[in-house]
């Protein structure tokens, strides 16, 4: 249950509004509805201008990439390209992330890594701390898994928990919860679990009713990695509750629950 496509406040709902000069271009997303956000994001190109209007642009194109729409995402960036020599800061840095993010989704981490490294530096040197949190998040999820992912998302969380930025701040949980699987991948399970457990209250803090019941299923997951399986199993059945009151199920609950059980009943020693 990592949040590889959460990546922004808003997830599964309308983003967070983040001020971008006139346009809050993030109030725009809705990232479950990629179709009508690009619908919003056309209509807004009535009124931008200028800087803005590529920056809405970007947000097009990556529509389409998140449905997996790869070429119309490259033609449209191929478009913005040439406009960016007489532009600001801001649509070049998302310009590098919706490129990056392009490749990416369509399987090429190597060359949305450069992309997002670039737009890491270019985003930092303007004081365009939203865009650099989010490149650096980006930057850690093409290393997925690994060890080189950890200092990416370190750099990331460190501006963004400085950072008075609310598209930095909001980045905070979903940093967390990829650094603290990274760290369960690696086998690092001690290590991981305190990370978990502060992206919950991070989730907490934000009041967000999904986010904070994957966060409690990676908490328990975690503590069954750590052998810790009667505490897993409280947790679980207690999140199994949870789902039901809000009218939902998961496999996810169920099979880990079947797992802790199964541990449970195995004698000592074997």
């Amino acid at each position: 249950m990592r949040a590889f496509g959460l990546a922004i406040a808003g997830v599964l709902g309308m983003a967070t509004p983040v001020t971008t000069g006139a346009m809050e271009i993030e109030s725009f997303w809705e990232y479950s509805d990629p179709a009508g956000s690009e619908t919003r994001f056309r209509a807004a190109l009535a009124n931008a201008q200028g800087d803005e209007r590529l920056e809405v642009l970007t947000q097009v194109a990556r529509t389409y990439s998140l449905r997996k729409r790869f070429d119309d995402a490259h033609k449209l960036l191929d478009e913005i390209e040439p406009q960016l020599a007489a532009a600001g800061p801001r649509p070049q840095v998302r310009y590098l992330l919706e490129r990056g993010r392009t490749f990416n989704s369509a399987g090429d981490p190597a060359r949305a890594r450069e992309l997002f490294a670039a737009a890491w530096e270019q985003g930092r040197a303007a004081g365009i701390e939203g865009l650099a949190v989010d490149a650096a998040h980006m930057v850690a999820i093409t290393h997925s898994g690994t060890a080189e992912a950890i200092p990416w998302n370190e750099r990331g969380l460190a501006l963004a928990r400085a950072s008075n930025d609310a598209k930095a701040r909001a980045l905070i949980p979903a940093m967390l919860n990829n650094s603290a699987w990274d760290l369960h991948d690696l086998g690092r399970y001690a290590e991981a679990l305190p990370v978990f457990e502060e992206a919950l209250r991070e989730w907490i803090a934000r009041g967000k009713p999904q986010q904070i019941r994957i966060a409690k299923w990676s908490v328990a997951r975690c503590m069954r990695s750590l052998g810790r399986h009667r505490e897993a199993l409280e947790l679980q059945r207690t999140l199994e509750k949870e789902y039901a009151a809000a009218g939902e199920s998961t496999r996810d609950v169920l099979d880990e629950i079947a797992a802790n059980e199964a541990a449970l009943a195995k004698p000592p020693g074997r």
